[in-house]
């Protein structure tokens, strides 16, 4: 699986933002995809995540009500939209594949494929 992330920008505060994620390879029978974030020194952390049917999804509690995840399968893009963006949102964000776990994962390890990250830079 290969994925290109895109779609960062500087932005202020209250502004919104879509991310895209667009994927190639998919192997038989789908694969979760989940937007993580990395923040200068400190260490990456869970956003937003969704199952390959859509039945499972997952938001990390600082952006839940904020951000919203979507695929679009024809296109083969996931989507991570983003709005009422706050300084602390400031990061590069990765879009990650796991296509081992029967269950969505909110954690680093059991996801094998990474996008290249885009900047988000949110002003005060």
């Amino acid at each position: 699986v290969q994925l290109q992330a895109s779609g960062g920008g500087w932005v202020q505060t209250g502004d919104s933002l879509r991310l895209s994620c667009a994927s190639s390879g998919r192997p038989v029978g789908g694969y979760a995809v989940s937007w993580f974030r990395q923040a200068p020194g400190k260490e990456r952390e869970f956003v937003a995540g969704s199952s390959w049917s859509g039945a499972q999804i997952l938001y990390a509690d600082s952006v839940e009500g904020r951000f919203t995840i979507s695929r679009d399968y024809g296109k083969s893009t996931q989507y991570l939209d983003m709005k009422d963006l706050k300084p602390e949102d400031t990061a590069v964000y990765y879009c990650a594949a796991d296509i081992k776990s029967p269950t969505l994962s909110s954690y680093v390890y059991p996801y094998e494929y990474w996008g290249q990250g885009t900047l988000v830079t949110v002003s005060s």
